[in-house]
């Protein structure tokens, strides 16, 4: 079985494959990086018709190259993966984020504190918390600097920073992560907060799992 991960960060390459590693990892992973993807949405300050073209292309190569789903890892681009999962249907094809939506979702929580460190991820992820967890309350925290600090090799800053955003959000019922690269900083998160932190790679690991092989 093969699966395509997308990315538009390096970064977010370790956190998912150790994210297989850990929960399933007899899979063949097919990793794809278009690193413009993040930068180019920084600059344009918006999904374009053009960007969903690119994210159309990717799938349809990944497809071609033998993919039996798609999970993408970042987390801004939702409308284009949509885009991408219509395109393919009924193949399974993820939003990095959908998963772990649901699973707050399912613990009830009525009050969501959402981390990130790329602030175009919030726009993205706002709509879909409104439509995969409704009537809960979404209160966001930017860990700026973090994403900057970690891509320059600087993780026990890009930690820090993580956790201090997550601490600004301790009244809330639970963590949840923006982006795949923010998982190193679970523990520390948790322990600013004292409260439970959701991940997106364990989250969508654990439903690729679900969906290709216990589809009950």
């Amino acid at each position: 079985m093969r699966i395509a991960l997308i990315h538009a960060t390096p970064l977010s390459l370790a956190p998912i494959h150790a994210a297989f590693r850990a929960a399933w990892p007899e899979p063949v992973l097919a990793d794809l990086l278009d690193s413009s993807l993040s930068a180019d949405l920084a600059r344009d300050g918006a999904l374009t018709p053009s960007m969903t073209g690119r994210f159309l292309t990717l799938g349809r190569y990944v497809v071609d190259a033998g993919a039996d789903a798609i999970l993408f890892t970042c987390s801004a681009f939702g409308p284009c993966i949509e885009a991408v999962a219509k395109a393919h249907a009924p193949m399974p094809v993820l939003k990095p984020n959908e998963a772990m939506i649901a699973e707050a979702r399912r613990m009830g929580a009525r009050r969501i504190g959402l981390v990130a460190s790329f602030a175009q991820s919030f726009t993205s992820m706002l709509p879909e918390f409104a439509a995969g967890a409704p009537g809960a309350v979404v209160e966001t925290a930017l860990a700026e600097g973090a994403m900057q600090a970690l891509a320059a090799g600087d993780a026990a800053r890009h930690d820090a920073l993580v956790a201090e955003a997550a601490g600004s959000l301790r009244h809330c019922e639970v963590i949840a992560f923006a982006q795949f690269s923010l998982s190193r900083a679970k523990a520390a998160a948790g322990a600013a907060s004292g409260l439970p932190v959701l991940t997106t790679p364990d989250a969508a690991v654990a439903e690729l799992r679900r969906r290709l092989v216990d589809p009950a």
